[in-house]
């Protein structure tokens, strides 16, 4: 695999896959963003409310992630992330949004169609492209911390419910439970010389791809190296007070046969690095220590930092 241009596949959803783009996309043109599509929280859950369409906004930063660096690449990108301002039914949602479901819509409901006719505006550097072909649902059950509680265990529907709601997730689920997946993310991920998962909001971003049965066959037959890159922190309302073993091990008990190659990890956000090494050793990877976090102390990952890890595991140049 070491050489230039890796083919790479990244899951994932919101910031924390853009980081990862961010990164990626300094090491290599070969590159396919898969994007989870069960948001149903502000823009992407108005639209979604109101039109046949997929949620857009995950996909929306994907995009502008990878845009070109061109000034009208960067332009365009901006204008992606513009949200519109005033008070009326227009007011926050970004204008990425409204044009991936204008597009969607003038290609017949082809979401994919409208992703590539973006990307080549755009000057992508890599292609973005759905988890699903529907929108999805996501169905927790999350135990609250609350001793008073009548109802310890809940049942919970909606990303944005399940990250509002206090309490520990003990189950994630996608409805439908076996949505359709299009050919081209199968095709992208069957020729990956890499997948990547992480970072990002675990049980709403990063675990909802190993829960769609198609994509995780592809996964469990793909000769692609496995990379996971965990986050720095937890994340509230989803996993408080998990330490990055913690994240490992629930990730781990999703798998279901697909394998664990690398996992990076930020040097500077682990306390336990022995408690770390031995729950990768379990899931028969490699553990890759690296400072990956930004300079200033904010809990994100720099693209040029987290770049030179990912670089060193895939032995690329």
């Amino acid at each position: 695999m070491g050489g230039t241009n890796p083919r790479v596949v990244a899951f994932g959803g919101g910031h924390g896959l853009a980081a990862a783009l961010g990164a990626w996309r300094r090491i290599t043109t070969e590159l396919t963003a898969v994007v989870t599509v069960a948001d149903d929280g502000g823009s992407s859950g108005r639209i979604r409310r109101e039109m046949p369409v997929l949620p857009p906004g995950d996909l929306r930063m994907a995009l502008a992630a990878l845009a070109g660096d061109s000034a009208r690449g960067q332009e365009l990108a901006a204008l992606l992330q513009h949200r519109l301002g005033g008070t009326g039914v227009l007011a926050g949602h970004p204008v990425g949004n409204l044009m991936l479901t204008g597009l969607t819509e003038m290609h017949g409901g082809d979401s994919t169609r409208a992703l590539d006719y973006l990307g080549e505006l755009l000057g992508c550097c890599g292609r973005v492209l759905p988890m699903a072909d529907v929108p999805l649902d996501l169905v927790a059950r999350v135990e609250t911390t609350d001793p008073d509680d009548p109802e310890r265990t809940r049942t919970i529907r909606g990303q944005v419910a399940i990250a509002a709601t206090p309490g520990h997730v003990s189950e994630i689920l996608v409805s439908p439970p076996d949505p359709p997946v299009h050919p081209a993310v199968l095709e992208a991920i069957a020729a990956a010389d890499v997948v990547s998962l992480g970072p990002g909001s675990w049980y709403t971003s990063v675990l909802p791809h190993l829960l769609v049965p198609r994509l995780r066959a592809a996964l469990a037959a793909t000769q692609a190296r496995v990379v996971v890159v965990l986050n720095l922190v937890p994340q509230p309302g989803e996993t408080d007070g998990f330490s990055p073993e913690e994240h490992l091990s629930v990730l781990q008990a999703h798998l279901n046969g697909v394998a664990l190659h690398t996992v990076i990890a930020d040097a500077d956000s682990v306390v336990d690095r022995r408690g770390l090494l031995s729950a990768v050793r379990e899931c028969g990877a490699e553990l890759v220590l690296a400072s990956v976090a930004e300079l200033d102390g904010a809990p994100r990952h720099d693209p040029v930092r987290l770049s030179a890890a990912l670089a060193s595991v895939v032995g690329a140049r």
